[in-house]
């Protein structure tokens, strides 16, 4: 295992992190566990959760996840060893997060309120990095086509600043060891950071955002802050949810996988996605490696990336995946991945 510094912290992770959001609802906790005991054995210490999975986010689930890594935690007295990451949901109508049918908002109430639950269910005193989901403003999230600033308008939101203020306090208090973003735009990375410098809370040390090889917008405007500023990486969806490995090509659908399942996919159906991912598909075949393999490789290997969330919901495909740390990207592989890069850029951003 490769072990990487997240952000400017004291905290080594591992290349690449346990992502869990299919506990509780395509896995059962015994699998949940089996899981977790594999890859602590093969040197992941990094697992990422939120307070929203499993998914798809429903209230007969929500929270599951963290609680199956708890009971794990508490089953294996293994805390120390590893690193635990949670997120508090963004600015949402799922009332059902809240006490009262309240919604989630990033102020001092919603951020308090969701970390002492997630607390609860991981049954630890603390966790060592809490993220924001996604921004409590109006952006693009999950693979939604920009139209929010075409149609721009200015509403009222939790400043950046009280929200980390917020996040300050669960540091000051030991419930958090350090902080982070997820879905967020650069505008928000230099905000969160100028926040920061102005003494309004703690530096966040990471950002978890999508990154594959059909979505490789990270690297327009957001991957200079995660090198210049250490604000490293946690790249999610490195295999596309799955569209990646093939499995979904012309269009099958397997049984028992998320798409077939859920058809929350519509992110890497666009117009464009199946010729990018038949190109990768060739090369992968050309040059001997499993697609998943090469896919994740080419994420563990950017200068910019903490650590690569990989997820799974069989052993066999997390054993494949742990594997892909013994690919090598060589400069011929980047040259030919850059290649197909060229002609089909960013289709399912």
């Amino acid at each position: 295992m490769i072990y990487r510094k997240l952000g400017r912290t004291d905290l080594s992770v591992s290349a690449i992190a346990l992502g869990t959001m299919t506990w509780g609802e395509q896995n059962t906790e015994r699998e949940g566990h089996e899981q977790l005991d594999f890859a602590l054995e093969r040197g992941v210490n990094f697992i990422d959760t939120a307070e929203i999975y499993s998914v798809p986010p429903r209230v007969e689930t929500q929270g599951s996840t963290e609680r199956v890594i708890g009971s794990w935690l508490r089953a294996r007295g293994k805390r120390d060893d590893v690193i635990v990451a949670t997120k508090v949901s963004g600015r949402s109508d799922n009332s059902y997060l809240r006490p009262d049918g309240g919604k989630p908002r990033l102020d001092r109430k919603n951020i308090h309120y969701a970390i002492e639950q997630s607390l609860k269910r991981l049954q630890t005193d603390y966790v060592d990095l809490y993220q924001l989901h996604w921004p409590d403003r109006r952006v693009p999230l999950f693979g939604t086509d920009g139209a929010v600033f075409r149609q721009y308008r200015q509403e009222a939101e939790v400043p950046i600043e009280e929200t980390l203020e917020a996040l300050g306090e669960l540091v000051a208090s030991g419930k958090a060891r350090h902080v982070g973003l997820s879905n967020e735009t650069a505008w928000g990375v230099s905000r969160f950071l100028r926040a920061s410098e102005i003494g309004h809370g703690p530096r966040v040390v990471s950002i978890q955002n999508a990154y594959n090889l059909i979505n490789r917008t990270f690297e327009i405007g957001l991957a200079e802050f995660a090198m210049r500023e250490q604000v490293g990486l946690l790249a999610y969806s490195p295999l596309a949810q799955g569209y990646l490995t093939g499995k979904y090509q012309n269009g099958a659908r397997p049984a028992g996988a998320r798409t077939t399942l859920f058809g929350r996919a519509q992110r890497y159906e666009k117009p464009g996605v199946s010729q990018a991912i038949d190109a990768y598909l060739a090369l992968a075949e050309e040059i001997g490696l499993n697609p998943a393999q090469l896919a994740l490789a080419f994420v563990t290997s950017r200068p910019f990336v903490a650590s690569n969330i990989i997820g799974a919901t069989t052993m066999k495909q997390l054993r494949t995946d742990l594997d892909s740390l013994n690919v090598n990207i060589t400069q011929e592989v980047e040259r030919r991945i850059d290649e197909i890069h060229q002609l089909h850029s960013n289709p399912a951003p």
